[in-house]
């Protein structure tokens, strides 16, 4: 991805969404023909100089000091997870000077026998795409029941959750509130797009998910930024309907990117007995029975 491209579109679209009158502006009532800030009142109220202001916006600024950086975010109302992205991506990480070809990542043999050790809670791992390396057999159950159980072991075949949620039926009705966790997973892309700008593989994925999905695109084109490591998903799963489950995002310090996701239902809760009629459901010896009838 184009770093400095990123770094011009996130401030412009923050920019946009700031009104003159939020900042102590009053706006001409028939000269103005943007709803949003200005370059030059964003410049002023930051006390950065217009020139090297637009230089940055335009990429044409190779560094830029921590003052400069976080006066922009105090003017533009960036949150947190905001202004750790406009650093990112103000400061791209030297790209090498001949193209590294995608690493394919994998779940290593310790974190596999940890998911298997993990039967009574949903669990899998994923990489920072959000390619699934591996799940446990509730997990699979939970979120990809139509989908072969060790399609993860394949690159060909591995899923990935964000492409899902967009461009798989079956997945994308799981969600109750599904709107909310589109928004959610662009917004963590995006965050992980401004922080490994030279990851190929990252890139190709967004550009298909783009190509083949408008929802996706507009949401995309409007650059919003979060950081996601735990909250609550609100499922209607086809077989045990309704189920309300926390999770938590558990980094794999020795797997780069890699993280390890579990799903908790609250003690003595219908979710929690959804879970267990789940497991019982989709134990070996009840697959063949169905199988059978």
């Amino acid at each position: 991805m184009d770093a400095p491209s990123e770094l011009g579109d996130f401030l412009k679209s923050r920019r946009a969404a700031l009104r003159p009158e939020d900042v102590g502006i009053t706006p001409h009532p028939t000269r103005r023909r943007v709803t949003g800030l200005r370059r030059e009142e964003l410049a002023m109220l930051a006390t950065v100089s217009i020139t090297h202001y637009t230089r940055l916006e335009q990429g044409r600024v190779t560094s830029a000091s921590d003052g400069l950086l976080e006066a922009l975010a105090r003017t533009l109302r960036l949150t947190d997870d905001e202004t750790a992205h406009l650093k990112d991506l103000a400061r791209p990480a030297a790209a090498s000077s001949r193209p590294v070809p995608p690493r394919v990542a994998h779940a290593s043999a310790s974190a596999r026998q940890l998911l298997a050790a993990m039967t009574d809670i949903p669990a899998l791992i994923m990489d920072r795409r959000n390619d699934v390396l591996a799940w446990n057999q509730l997990g699979h159950a939970l979120l990809a029941g139509h989908l072969a159980p060790d399609s993860p072991d394949t690159p060909a075949t591995r899923p990935n959750l964000t492409w899902m949620l967009f461009l798989d039926e079956q997945y994308r009705e799981l969600y109750t509130d599904w709107n909310d966790q589109a928004q959610l997973a662009v917004a963590s892309l995006r965050q992980v797009a401004g922080r490994h700008p030279d990851d190929r593989s990252l890139a190709e994925l967004v550009g298909q998910l783009t190509m083949n999905c408008a929802e996706f695109a507009s949401r995309w084109a409007r650059h919003p930024v979060r950081t996601c490591t735990s909250g609550v998903k609100h499922l209607h799963h086809p077989l045990v309907g309704a189920i309300e489950l926390s999770f938590e995002n558990l980094v794999i310090p020795s797997a780069s990117g890699q993280r390890l996701i579990a799903y908790t239902a609250e003690p003595g809760s219908p979710s929690e007995a959804a879970l267990r009629l789940l497991g019982s459901a989709t134990t070996p010896m009840a697959q063949e029975m169905t199988n059978a009838i």
